[in-house]
């Protein structure tokens, strides 16, 4: 990032009411307080690695101008983030270009989130980041909600020991009951995305879906909006959200983002509550750094616990027909690693397409990107795979050597398998997914056709698939 763009020189940071709004979000009442296990930067360049600090460390972070998050990993409550934003592979700049456009796209899922979140008197922070929303809530640990949660979770002996060997900058560790709950808070969420998608999608101009897939070309090229519930993909020790009246420094710091010129003249976007105003009036404070510290003067941004009121949404998630999905998908697991060469390794690539094949044996990158393993999900669906053996086999590519470098030392290759795979044949299962992109014409578009001959067909594959859904 260009030194003239470093939010050092602006004094923005020395502002005390700044640092007031950070310290309430971390949890606390001073730094000292706070519930947040730690601090990081946010959306680092690749050559770096994350540094988890402790709270009391933020200074460092303001000092030096950094984009500041916390981790999602709390001492005393379940911190809840739902996502939307929009994503688009072909201009990466557009959000941040032409925001008023970029944020007037996500209005029907905004109000889809808000009114959904209202019929369970559930009261989020709505914060604004530079691509889109965030909503954030809080169950507190000793809650009936809680435990509603720890009940339903599904923690792994594995996902369990990689919380005793990844600890918090002070040596804490996520215990038991919390990581049963954040396990259950993913499939409550997964439901609570499927009632958006349902309310959204048909009022929404552009693609609507549960994580930053590859879409058809529209207005501007390969554009979506993502209901983004990834987070829960992954160990709750490496999620994490960015701390409001933060700098956003995204833009600047992921490659290909901006050109040279478009770097030194954007001028800096801020991480903002919502706080009920006008969305354009909002996106010009949010890049104004005078009137977002305004703004800090007059805005709490503790974060709400609404523990009293998550228990009613739990229990529709229970009797739902995405539950009953969730069911028959744990009723299986992986097969054991030392089977594999018996097992998933003898798949027949006969039976699947190029595009199908070509993801499988070039999994790193293709099946780190949702549209590649969605593609793949379907297609061993409309073979007849369990969904959890699908997982499985996507869990044996990543923890087999395809250059994953430290990668999967970071995360956890199981638990990010079984969620992808879980959401998207989820979909299909409950017939929010109608499969009318699993075309060869569409795959195309979004770029995972890998047969220069052009001689293959997903049109079989399809024809099973919607015969097994009717089924």
């Amino acid at each position: 990032m260009e030194e003239k763009k470093n939010i050092k020189s602006s004094g923005y940071y020395r502002n005390k009411k700044i640092r007031d709004r950070m310290v309430e979000f971390l949890g606390g009442t001073t730094l000292s307080t706070s519930s947040a296990v730690y601090i990081t930067r946010c959306d680092i360049p690749a050559s770096d690695q994350y540094e988890k600090r402790p709270p009391v460390d933020l200074d460092f972070y303001l000092n030096n101008g950094l984009d500041i998050c916390r981790s999602l990993w709390d001492r005393d409550s379940l911190i809840i983030d739902l996502d939307i934003e929009y994503v688009n592979y072909d201009f990466p700049a557009e959000a941040y270009l032409d925001p008023i456009r970029t944020f007037s796209l996500q209005h029907p899922v905004h109000n889809a989130v808000e009114e959904i979140l209202l019929q369970y008197n559930i009261i989020a922070l709505n914060l604004l980041s530079g691509r889109g929303h965030h909503f954030t809530w809080r169950i507190k640990k000793k809650s009936q909600a809680f435990d509603l949660l720890k009940n339903i979770g599904r923690v792994s002996q594995d996902l369990l020991n990689y919380y005793k060997s990844n600890r918090g900058p002070e040596g804490e560790e996520v215990d038991v009951s919390l990581g049963k709950a954040f396990s259950g808070i993913a499939l409550v969420m997964e439901y609570v995305a499927h009632l958006i998608k349902r309310k959204a999608g048909p009022l929404s101009k552009l693609p609507l879906e549960l994580a930053a897939v590859e879409v058809t070309p529209q207005e501007r090229g390969r554009e979506m909006i993502s209901i983004d519930i990834t987070e829960y993909g992954d160990p709750l020790t490496t999620r994490m959200i960015r701390l409001p009246f933060s700098v956003y420094l995204k833009p600047w710091y992921k490659y290909g983002i901006l050109n040279e010129s478009t770097r030194g003249n954007m001028p800096f976007i801020f991480m903002i509550p919502r706080n009920n105003l006008e969305i354009n009036h909002a996106i010009r404070i949010m890049r104004d750094e005078k009137k977002a510290a305004s703004l800090a003067i007059t805005s709490a941004v503790r974060i709400p616990d609404q523990s009293d009121f998550m228990s009613a949404l739990i229990a529709e998630y229970q009797q739902s027909d995405l539950a009953d999905f969730h069911t028959r998908f744990y009723s299986l697991e992986h097969h054991h690693p030392e089977t594999w060469p018996n097992t998933y390794d003898r798949l027949s690539m006969k039976d699947l397409p190029p595009c199908i094949q070509y993801i499988l044996m070039h999994p790193n990158d293709l099946l780190q990107k949702p549209g590649g393993i969605r593609l793949v999900v379907r297609s061993l669906l409309a073979l007849d795979w369990h969904p959890r053996h699908i997982a499985g086999l996507i869990r044996s590519k990543y923890e087999r050597d395809y250059g994953w470098g430290h990668h999967w030392y970071t995360y956890d290759a199981s638990l990010r398998a079984d969620f992808y795979v879980r959401v998207f044949a989820g979909q299909i299962e409950v017939g929010l997914d109608n499969l009318n992109d699993f075309n060869c014409t569409s795959t195309k578009g979004m770029h995972y056709c890998f047969d220069n001959n052009q001689s293959c067909t997903l049109d079989t594959l399809r024809a099973n698939l919607l015969k097994r859904k009717k089924s």
